[in-house]
């Protein structure tokens, strides 16, 4: 199963208890659903728990049942409601006059109470959600058709203390999150405090893997520098060296000469150690660097 499939599993395992927010998910579901019209309510989902909780959320929040149910037990369930009596009861409930109205909105008044509101968000993610695979992305998303549905949504998850953004794509309008902790949040106040936990899990998983590759790559870098310099103070030696005998040099500096020859796999630190008496690494990078410029008489 997918990440998104695992959170609406977690979230179908909240108990239906009040009707009120029974009433609430449904109408989340339904406005995120595939129709909802004077002629037909209808809902297709893949997850097999959204398929065995949908009967039961629709007895307890309106005492009906569906028409349509599926066929099958794998790929798109489908369940629907066409007789008129139930459509009528369903639009009441939300305040709605299928002979008037033009577009579907969002009923502010069948939310007022926090907990309605919030098995709202929980409806609309069941029928219209998906969140990605922590592993590899953020990204959590709530889609409809209904333009002004989406618009209210917003409106009603900034009240609730989200930031959602918000995208259009060929007559589908989108609301999303893609900060981790703003999908871990939504996760959590919807009912799938599991999911939140296992995302959050694989954030921490992967900034401690960035941070250890950082400071891999950071300490390649480093060695790759530090071969470099090497390399260069090396090269400038035995070309000091065909001019003119270490030895004539000054003691400190030959002294620094004769220790990047014995030990040229050291890094100036390890070098320093060396001195006599031991040097600081700054010291013993100032003495290389004079080699490099030395301009003294040669025998």
């Amino acid at each position: 199963m997918s990440f998104s499939s695992d959170a609406k599993a977690e979230l179908c395992r909240q108990d239906i208890v009040h009707k009120c927010c029974a009433q609430a998910e449904s109408y989340g579901i339904l406005l995120y659903a595939n129709r909802f019209d004077h002629r037909e309510a209808r809902i297709v989902t893949e997850s097999p728990d959204l398929a065995a909780r949908l009967p039961l959320l629709f007895k307890r929040a309106f005492h009906i049942t569906f028409d349509r149910l599926p066929e099958g037990e794998s790929g798109k369930r489908v369940f629907a409601i066409t007789a008129p009596d139930k459509l009528s009861q369903l639009w009441s409930a939300f305040g709605y006059d299928p002979d008037t109205a033009v577009a579907h909105h969002i009923n502010f008044a069948v939310l007022e109470e926090d907990h309605c509101r919030t098995a709202f968000f929980r409806g609309a993610f069941l029928a219209g959600g998906s969140v990605t695979d922590p592993s590899k992305s953020y990204h959590l998303e709530l889609t409809t058709s209904h333009r002004s549905v989406d618009r209210e949504l917003l409106t009603l998850l900034r009240e609730a203390g989200f930031d959602p953004k918000s995208a259009e794509r060929g007559g589908i309008y989108m609301a999303y999150f893609k900060q981790s902790e703003a999908v871990a949040d939504f996760l959590t106040a919807v009912g799938a405090p599991l999911a939140a936990m296992e995302l959050m899990n694989a954030k921490a998983e992967k900034d401690l893997r960035g941070g250890v590759n950082r400071r891999v790559n950071c300490d390649a870098h480093n060695l790759d520098k530090a071969v470099d310099a090497a390399q260069a103070q090396l090269e400038v030696i035995r070309r000091l060296s065909e001019r003119m005998d270490l030895d004539a040099l000054p003691p400190k500096l030959a002294e620094a000469a004769r220790l990047r020859l014995d030990h040229p796999d050291l890094n100036l630190s390890e070098l320093a150690a060396l001195c006599r008496p031991p040097i600081t690494k700054s010291s013993l990078s100032h003495r290389l660097k004079k080699l490099g410029q030395w301009t003294g008489p040669t025998p």
